[in-house]
């Protein structure tokens, strides 16, 4: 049984598909030809994997799974959450979000963070 991950992350799809049955070969979204960008439009992280999930059905009729993550910050109120990827804007440029990260955090002494 094959079954798409809906990830271009090589090393995401490897982790996982070590926890899967010897039965089931994980795909790609390169393996399948998916190269266009999914657009994450939810306004939580549940609705961000359904989304990206639902198009692989939906455009490519494989049987799909998917994730999405956020960094989840006490002190900011669960900023920057959902938009952790697009914290500093749509260009979504790591340093450009963590630089904005410690700044709003700088005047907090409390920096407890997870990721979701």
């Amino acid at each position: 049984m094959e079954l798409v991950f809906a990830t271009h992350n090589e090393h995401k799809l490897n982790e996982v598909q070590l926890l899967l049955p010897s039965g089931i070969k994980l795909l790609s979204l390169d393996d399948i030809g998916c190269t266009e960008e999914i657009e994450e439009t939810g306004k939580t992280i549940e609705e961000n994997a359904s989304i990206k999930a639902n198009y692989v059905f939906e455009k490519y009729g494989r049987a799909c799974f998917a994730d999405d993550t956020g960094l989840i910050v006490d002190a900011l109120h669960g900023e920057p959450g959902v938009m952790s990827a697009r914290y500093a804007g749509p260009q979504r440029d790591a340093t450009l979000n963590m630089d904005k990260l410690l700044r709003k955090l700088d005047a907090f002494d409390n920096r407890l963070a997870r990721f979701k």
